[in-house]
Parts: structure tokens; C-alpha cells; sequence
């Protein structure tokens, strides 16, 4: 057998047409730097937000190696035709007359020098590719992945020695073909199907059947063995296995055809169980989630379902509510990764109107997970609260005595009662910790064992009391303009207080620079303070009502659209709030009533019943009329602007008739990092969450809004889906841009 192989060996090395094809294989590192440059060329031409759109390239192999492979290929191939075509075949065969010795000594040699030329070529395709691509390799896509790949990537480097080690097989599948069919251009021909028209055929099939059929061919196999960023739809073990299949099967093939006459039944039955065995670990199912729940079409994508959940989870075996599910079901080729649970806003609004109004902002999520939510058992959809407690509530005052304290709590707890009288058992469990076990229930249904978890909002409640129950059933949260629930509350007084006060300043900035502010020319700042202190001493009347605004009431009213000013550059929300303060400084607080009562039922701000059924069993209450008042000097001191209205959750709180049953807490120590991200009013408490667990990042938007993945902010989204597909956390100080800077 030794010197078999060193004969194969000298031919190898010897044999001209051999070196002109290792020479020519050079091209495919070529090809891999020039498809890089028309990306580029394609990519600078194109706004930030259009650039998030583009397809990775990944390691940059994808046009360079299968040119590699069929090279490669050749070289086996030649190492057996070329002697069908010179005759030598006969002299080989007088020299070893062991026909399957013969062709398996040519194997070491091949082996060999394909691998290391496997390896020079693909790393100097991704080298070539990645130096093209210069900065831009890291610019991270809508998908979650990036431009380009670094070798210090997860998976890249092992993708780049598996894509190189693959070599050999395909130097063995073309040793294998050229013995069975003995002719160069023929099995040329052969390699050409196998390698490029079969993958351009399975490229024009429909969904899903094109990815399906192309996950079985071999230039898509290194990929899936490695798992990375793109793993594709087998098991690790399935690629591996198909992969060494082919060369199993031509490698027989051949020893049956070279074999003499009547002495090919040996290695066709070894060589058949073998590449049977193979196809067999293929063919195993990878395990997936065994659900219990039963779903059913419900409109357009959306797949809807219930599940029945403990009301007060202190007695599983009690009274049972049903919790309304909707599903956005996962929409890729790629093997699935779980479930990723999106926790709505509120409290008391609806995930499924979230999947229902966003669903294109789930599109890439969905190439990897199912995307559910859910109509929590605070929301109104349930129907056991009435509408009305959503909608309506009482006016609340900012109290100065301890009297004052006390009529506010005895007008708030009559209001409550007023709803509470519908279902006082269903009333009394609807804090987000009961939500986050409805959670895991849902979880245990869908026979997951851990979910990934998109927070909007107060949804971040919800959330950070999951983590908090179950902190080892988390996979991965992402947390998107979220309330703060690990903080006290001076605490968090103190972050809205800045937050307010930051706002404003960009309010008044604004008004100094634009025509299109009422208040353009005068110092806005002083006519806001102005225009407060007056109505603190003379609440100013609003035409056609039997009401007047104070000054708490016009500072609650101005909240939302000085939070969100509008589009830019118009910022329609702002030159509302900029007209309403004209008006109501020459006696007429209409503007502010008229925007409340565009979304209320009232022409003042009143307290949502149905919101803050929530928010005070979750523990955003004051102890007493002591800690009302320590926190109102804090407020006061850090807000001379909008002093009052980040007490305005609190004070609907006085007085509740039941008890907090989520206060806030720290956070377990074995989470897994998680992500956040914030507006310029959002950032600061969505870090404070998030960075409480080591190895967390938070990126900040430098612009306006809330709930910038439901809102479709793609720079956000990109971050976010990069995170949640494949856990990787953007550099600490990352930060979006809106549109308009480009």
C-alpha cells in the first residue's frame, strides 16, 4: 500500500495539467474581491437606513467557492481520467493488480494536497473580501448579521477551516465520478451539475422548497456544520454526515465500475451500507417544541389560540381565566431557534394588536423564531373590566396638607371601587407579576424551554418580573423604552425629573429657532413658568366648559406632546404645545382640554382606573404623606419646569384598595446580558435596567419617539435582531441616528 501511494504521489506532483489548475485556482479569490467590490460601490451610494438593508456577505466566500470546489474537483478527477485518456490505466493496473487498491492509494496524496490548498484558498477569499470591504464588514443589517465577517466572529473562523477542510471531499466526490465514468469531460460535466446547476436550479424554486433542496448541496454543507450565523436546516450532525455521504457514494461507485468483471458486489455493499448509515443520521428529525396549544388562522400571517391560566397563581387549583394568544409563525429556511415573546406596553394595552398593526417589523425575527404575544389580563379584552375604567378615571391635585393627601386617597378609592365592584378577585390579581407567570405558563404550553423576550414600554415590568421568577428560563431580552421597576421611587421621580427638564430645553431651543413656534421671538422658558404660576394662583378657564386648568393640570396635559414633538422638522406636536401656551397665557386653556379630550373622555386629564390597577399593585405608591412630600422636594428641586408631573402616577395611587403585590427589586445574578435601547427621554431608565446585569449593553436613539422596534426604527431593530438571533451585544456607547441626519 506504501508504495502504491507514493506512486500516486509522483503522478500527482508531476502530472502539468495538475499545477495549471492549483494556478488557476487563484481565480476564485478574485471573484471573491470583486463581488465584494460591487457591494461596496452599491452600499456607498445608499442612505443609513437603506444600507441596513443590504444581505450580508458574510465570510465572502459565497461566489469563490464553489469555482474552488470545482477545481478541486478537476484535480481528483484528472488524477484518474487522465490515465483512461493516455492509456496508462493498463500499465497502472499490471503494476496493482488490486483494482480497489489501486484507486484508494490515489486518496493520501489527493487528500492532502486539496486540503492545503483548501485552506490557502478560502482564507484568501475571505481576506481578499473582508480588505474591500475595509469599515464597512461591521456595519450590522436589518437581518441581525453584518456586511461582512471577522475571523474573531463566532463561528467564522471554524466556518473558514470547515469550508477549507470540505475540500478533500469534493477532491474525492470528482476521484470517485472519474472512475465510474472514465472520461474527463464527462465527469467535468458531472462536477458542473453537482456545483453549479443544481444550486441554481434549487435557487429558483419556490419558498420553502428551494432552501430546503439547497440545504442538501454540498457548498451549503460547511455552513451547517459549523451552525453560525446562517446555520441553515440541518443538525450540525445531519451536514457532517451527508457531507462525508457524497464521497461515500462516489467512492463506491467508482470501486464497483473499476473492479473486475463479477468483483464489484464487495465494495458496492460496504460502500452502500456506509452511505446508508449516513443518509440515516440525515434523515432523523432534529427535536422541536412539543406544544400543546392548538392554532388557528385568525388574519393575514396571524395564527390565534388560548390558554387557561390560574387567576391568583397562590392557588393553582382555583379559579381559571382565559388568556387570549396570537402567533406570528417563523417564515424562514433556517433551522428555528425558539420563541421570541413580545410583552405590550400599558399597562392594559394588547400584544396581539401589536402583531396585528407590526407584523413587517417582525419580518427578520421571524426568519429564526416564532414571534407570540398575547391580550394580558390587565387589558380591556378580556372583558371582565369594563371599557369605561380604560378610558376614564378622577382628576387628581397635587394635595398640601395632610388633609389634602387624605381626600385625594379617599377619591381615588372610590373611583377604584367602582370597578373593582365588577369582579373584586379578578380586580385584585393584576399585577405584572401574576402577568410574567401567565408567561411561563404560556411558555410551558408551547413546550419551550426558555423564550426570548422583546419589552415595550411598561411591557418592561412584566419582563424584568420574569427574569426576576424565572431568571433561568431566559434566553435573551430586549428591552425598548422601558419603566424602571428595579428603583425606588424617588428614584424614579428623579429620572423623569431629568428627563422632563432635558426635553424641555430642547422644547425652547426649538421655539428660539424656528418661525413655526407660537412663542418664536420670547423667551419660551419664561413664558411657560409665567404662565404656571399664574394658574397655581387663579386656575385659567377653558372657553365653553365649566372647568379651569392649574397649573399641575396644565403641565400634565403638555406631557405627551412635549415627549413627542412630531415629525421632523415640523414637529406639529410641539407648535400645538407652543399655541396652547399662547392662548392660555391670554386666558383660555382650550388647546390643552381639546388634546386631552381627542383621546379621553374627559376634558381634563383624569387617572385610568383600568392603567393604575396595575401601576399600584406593582409598588408605584407612596409610604405616606411623608414620602409624598420628601419625593415632591426632590421632583421640585430637579424639575423647576414640569415640578408635579412625574408624581402624577403616584399620587393615582393614594388611597388604592389593594395591596402592592410587585414591589420593585433587585435583579438575580444569573441572567444573561441583555440589550436595551432608548430615545432621549427612554435611554437613561432603560440602561439603568439593563446594565444591572454584567456583560448588558444599552443603545441610545438621539432623537424623539417611543417604542422604537413597534414604531419600525430600523437602526434599533438591526441592533436588536443581532442580539436576539445570536446573542451578540453591540460596543458599549452604540448609538442610532433618526433618518433626517443623513
Amino acid at each position: 500500500m506504501r508504495d502504491a501511494i507514493a506512486a500516486e504521489w509522483l503522478k500527482l506532483r508531476s502530472l502539468r495539467s495538475n499545477l495549471r489548475l492549483l494556478a488557476f485556482s487563484v481565480l476564485s479569490v478574485l471573484l471573491c474581491a470583486g463581488i465584494a467590490f460591487l457591494v461596496t460601490r452599491g452600499f456607498d451610494g445608499q442612505t443609513a437606513d437603506e444600507r441596513l438593508r443590504f444581505s450580508s456577505i458574510g465570510a465572502g466566500l459565497g461566489t469563490g467557492l464553489p469555482v474552488a470546489y470545482f477545481l478541486v474537483g478537476a484535480l481528483g478527477a484528472l488524477s484518474i481520467t487522465a490515465e483512461h485518456a493516455t492509456g496508462q490505466i493498463r500499465t497502472s493496473l499490471t503494476v496493482v493488480p488490486r483494482r480497489q487498491l489501486f484507486l484508494f492509494a490515489k486518496i493520501p496524496p489527493l487528500a492532502v494536497v486539496s486540503l492545503v490548498v483548501g485552506q490557502v484558498l478560502v482564507f484568501g477569499m475571505h481576506f481578499a473580501a473582508q480588505a474591500v470591504l475595509g469599515d464597512r464588514a461591521g456595519q450590522v443589517l436589518l437581518d441581525g448579521q453584518t456586511l461582512g465577517a471577522s475571523p474573531t466572529d463566532p463561528g467564522v473562523a471554524a466556518g473558514l477551516l470547515v469550508a477549507g477542510a470540505a475540500m478533500p471531499v469534493v477532491a474525492m466526490i470528482g476521484l470517485g465520478l472519474g472512475a465510474m465514468i472514465r472520461s474527463t469531460a464527462g465527469t467535468l460535466v458531472a462536477l458542473i451539475v453537482l456545483l453549479f446547476v443544481l444550486p441554481m436550479g434549487a435557487q429558483v424554486l419556490p419558498a420553502p422548497w428551494g432552501a430546503r433542496i439547497g440545504s442538501f448541496l454540498i457548498e451549503n454543507l460547511p455552513g451547517q456544520i459549523v451552525a453560525g450565523e446562517d446555520p441553515g436546516i440541518l443538525s450540525p450532525p445531519a451536514a457532517l454526515a451527508l457531507l462525508i455521504a457524497y464521497p461515500a457514494a462516489a467512492l463506491t461507485c467508482g470501486a464497483v465500475a473499476i473492479a473486475r468483471r463479477g468483483r464489484g458486489a464487495r465494495p458496492l455493499v460496504v460502500g452502500g451500507l456506509v452511505t446508508a448509515l449516513l443518509a440515516a443520521v440525515v434523515a432523523v428529525p432534529s427535536s422541536a417544541a412539543a406544544s400543546t396549544l392548538e392554532w388557528k388562522p385568525c388574519g393575514g400571517d396571524l395564527e390565534c389560540s388560548a390558554i387557561e391560566v390560574p387567576l391568583d397563581w397562590s392557588r393553582p387549583a382555583g379559579r381559571k381565566i382565559s388568556i387570549p394568544l396570537a402567533r406570528l409563525p417563523v417564515t424562514g429556511t433556517h433551522r428555528r431557534t425558539g420563541t421570541m415573546f413580545s410583552l405590550p406596553g400599558g399597562p392594559g394595552a394588547s400584544g396581539i394588536e401589536d402583531l396585528k398593526g407590526s407584523p413587517g417589523n417582525f419580518a427578520q425575527l421571524r426568519q429564526r423564531f416564532d414571534v407570540v404575544s398575547f391580550a394580558p389580563r390587565n387589558t380591556a379584552d378580556l372583558g371582565i373590566i369594563p371599557v369605561a375604567c380604560f378610558t376614564s378615571g378622577p382628576t387628581l391635585t397635587v394635595p398640601e396638607t395632610r388633609a389634602d393627601y387624605e381626600a385625594l386617597g379617599e377619591r381615588n378609592r372610590a373611583a377604584a371601587e367602582q370597578c373593582r365592584g365588577a369582579d373584586p378577585e379578578f380586580f385584585d390579581h393584576l399585577d405584572s407579576a401574576s402577568v410574567a407567570r401567565d408567561v411561563d405558563a404560556i411558555r410551558a404550553a408551547l413546550g419551550e424551554e426558555r423564550l426570548s423576550f422583546i419589552g415595550t414600554s411598561y411591557g418592561g415590568v412584566p419582563a424584568v418580573g420574569y427574569a426576576r421568577l424565572f431568571p433561568d428560563r431566559v434566553r435573551a431580552m430586549y428591552l425598548d423604552g422601558v419603566v424602571d421597576h428595579l428603583v425606588d421611587r424617588a428614584e424614579s421621580i428623579r429620572l423623569k425629573a431629568r428627563g422632563a427638564e432635558a426635553q424641555f430645553a430642547r422644547f425652547t431651543a426649538w421655539c428660539a429657532a424656528s418661525a413655526d413656534c407660537a412663542l418664536h421671538g420670547r423667551d419660551a422658558g419664561e413664558v411657560w413658568r409665567d404662565l404656571i404660576a399664574t394658574a397655581d394662583r387663579s386656575p385659567i378657564p377653558v372657553r365653553g366648559e365649566r372647568i379651569a386648568y392649574s397649573g399641575f393640570d396644565l403641565k400634565v396635559a403638555a406631557a405627551p406632546d412635549l415627549m413627542s414633538p412630531g415629525a421632523a422638522s415640523d414637529f406639529r406636536n410641539w407648535q400645538r404645545f407652543a399655541r396652547s401656551i399662547d392662548e392660555a397665557a391670554a386666558g383660555d386653556a382650550a388647546g390643552f382640554a381639546d388634546l386631552i379630550q381627542q383621546v379621553t373622555d374627559s376634558p381634563k386629564p383624569p387617572a385610568f382606573r383600568g392603567m393604575f390597577v396595575t401601576q399600584c399593585a406593582d409598588g408605584l405608591v407612596f409610604d405616606d404623606f411623608e414620602d409624598f412630600q420628601r419625593v415632591r422636594a426632590v421632583d421640585e428641586q430637579l424639575s423647576p419646569n414640569f415640578a408635579g408631573n412625574s408624581l402624577w402616577h403616584s399620587l393615582a395611587c393614594v388611597g388604592w384598595p389593594t395591596p402592592v403585590r410587585n414591589p420593585p427589586a433587585p435583579l438575580p445574578d444569573r441572567l444573561p446580558p441583555m440589550l436595551g435601547a432608548g430615545t432621549w427621554i427612554d435611554h437613561e431608565p432603560t440602561a439603568n435596567v439593563v446594565l444591572a446585569v454584567p456583560g448588558s449593553a444599552a443603545v441610545r436613539y438621539n432623537g424623539f419617539g417611543h417604542g422604537l422596534y413597534l414604531t419600525g426604527n430600523a437602526c434599533t431593530i438591526a441592533h436588536a435582531n443581532r442580539y436576539l438571533a445570536f446573542l451578540r451585544l453591540p460596543p458599549p456607547g452604540t448609538a442610532c441616528e433618526p433618518p433626517s441626519a443623513d
